[in-house]
């Protein structure tokens, strides 16, 4: 017998992995580069780009998703104009692209809306419906990758690294697979952006809406950034689009030709951020963490409040909490949400959507008192809560104000105040806003030495309530 071991095994090569530079969305087949219609099926939805089989991290956006569930359950529908959102004096939550073609726009007035559209349907949202078609399609997303990030109900990121054996195809072709079927199986469209990282991948899913695939490659990243709008940047609201104008910034060629250190002047962490977006540096990974829709804080009152001086003094306490819990996260938002609860436990929310991001408990606060005055109209209350949702990275929220002077002083302020909560306690600094005023005959009692007169009514109530000890709090997710 001979003592030398074995010959290993003759090693498989590994199977090949379909990565075209052009295929036919409809029938994945492999075209030419120039090709204008698919030979096999006669398609002309074709897509092509020297660098399609590299690319791996995506961005998928359901279109017009609200709208095109209701088209999907009432064929009759299918050719209309369709907005989801309120009665007359709401908003627009969604519209179809039919809509659209008339001016139709998401938070547009509804009756505005109507004066641009009057042949619309009009249909009240149904977010119970809307959140199993958007889970659905989530879960078809997980059976591509574990790593899916999800922005909304009905948008996320994907990371297809690696998948490229398991799926037997390229990202870019796995990707077109999946489109076709949520159409075929959910009976809705969705719009695919591809590129080496999420801020591109998010540009490039609007390019081609509805039902668009489009490409943006690591080659063409400075050229295709270049004229753009600084606004077309992920993050960057209509104060900072302003500031930015004023600094003589209208496009994102403009902005990468600033020194870094004048914009960290100007805008502080955003400058450097900013910065490398205008050259098409993201660093963010997709992170498949569950992801927090809101943040928000929430109180059943001790008796039922009528009062607005009363609810504004816990709504204060309730904006300051939303706040540290933003800030401790680095995170701030886009929309302001007001809940109340009467007696009888029937719920009313109110929201707002603000120009630019925010995680300054001085403006969640102001807008909750603003939405709050409209419904203080003698109703009783016995839960009040406020939160911030449609969140973004805190770098990119509250830009300087060049309308209210006084918000930079109120920011300001608001810093110094974390500071010394930080270094002293919670409790160390108080506005005058959350004590009730003292009535005259007790102030004259206490001068006098007598007892004070129990608390009494709603101030009394509300001052019992707002106890930081059993301050519930909830955050929303999906």
């Amino acid at each position: 017998m001979s003592d030398r071991p074995p010959s290993p095994p003759p090693s498989v090569p590994a199977p090949a992995v379909p990565r075209p530079q052009a295929f036919c969305r409809d029938c994945f087949t492999a075209v030419g580069r120039k090709a204008t219609r698919c030979p096999k099926c006669g398609s002309p939805r074709l897509l092509a780009h020297a660098e399609l089989g590299d690319l791996t991290i995506a961005h998928v956006d359901c279109d017009a998703f609200y709208a095109a569930v209701e088209k999907r359950d009432d064929p009759s529908l299918a050719d209309r104009a369709v907005i989801v959102g309120g009665g007359k004096r709401g908003v627009v939550a969604t519209c179809c692209y039919v809509a659209r073609i008339h001016g139709v726009r998401s938070a547009m007035p509804m009756w505005q809306a109507l004066e641009r559209c009057p042949d619309a349907v009009v249909i009240r949202p149904d977010m119970e419906k809307y959140t199993r078609v958007g889970r659905e399609i989530r879960r078809m997303m997980g059976e591509l990758t574990p790593l899916v990030e999800p922005l909304s109900i009905d948008e996320a990121f994907l990371d297809l690294s690696g998948t490229e054996l398991l799926h037997h195809g390229s990202p870019a072709l796995t990707l077109a697979r999946f489109a076709r079927r949520v159409e075929r199986e959910v009976g809705i469209t969705v719009s695919v952006g591809l590129s080496h990282n999420k801020f591109l991948a998010k540009i490039a899913s609007d390019l081609d809406k509805p039902r668009g695939f489009s490409v943006i490659g690591r080659a063409e990243t400075l050229d295709f950034l270049a004229p753009r709008p600084v606004g077309t940047i992920w993050g960057v609201g209509k104060a900072t689009e302003e500031a930015l104008h004023a600094e003589g910034i209208r496009t994102i060629a403009e902005l990468r030709a600033v020194d870094e250190t004048r914009l960290m002047r100007r805008f502080g962490v955003l400058g450097r951020r900013l910065k490398e977006l205008a050259v098409g540096l993201d660093r963010r990974v997709v992170d498949p963490s569950e992801e927090i829709k809101s943040i928000s804080n929430e109180l059943t009152l001790d008796s039922d409040v009528s009062d607005f001086r009363a609810l504004e003094q816990i709504l204060y306490r309730l904006a300051t909490k939303v706040s540290g819990r933003l800030k401790a996260q680095a995170l701030g938002g886009f929309t302001i949400q007001l809940k109340l609860k009467t007696p009888d436990f029937k719920s009313l929310s109110r929201n707002r959507r603000l120009a630019d991001p925010t995680a300054l408990g001085d403006r969640i606060f102001r807008v909750g008192c603003d939405l709050l005055k409209r419904e203080t109209d003698g109703r009783r209350f016995r839960l009040i809560g406020i939160g911030v949702a449609d969140l973004t990275p805190i770098e990119f929220c509250d830009p300087p104000d060049l309308v209210d002077e006084g918000a930079g002083r109120r920011a300001k302020a608001e810093a110094a105040i974390d500071d010394l909560k930080r270094r002293f306690g919670a409790g160390v600094v108080e506005p005058g806003l959350v004590f009730t005023p003292r009535p005259k005959a007790e102030a004259e009692r206490r001068r006098d030495g007598a007892a004070p007169a129990g608390d009494q009514g709603q101030a009394g109530a509300a001052g019992s309530a707002v106890s930081d000890d059993s301050d519930p709090f909830s955050e929303k997710a999906p």
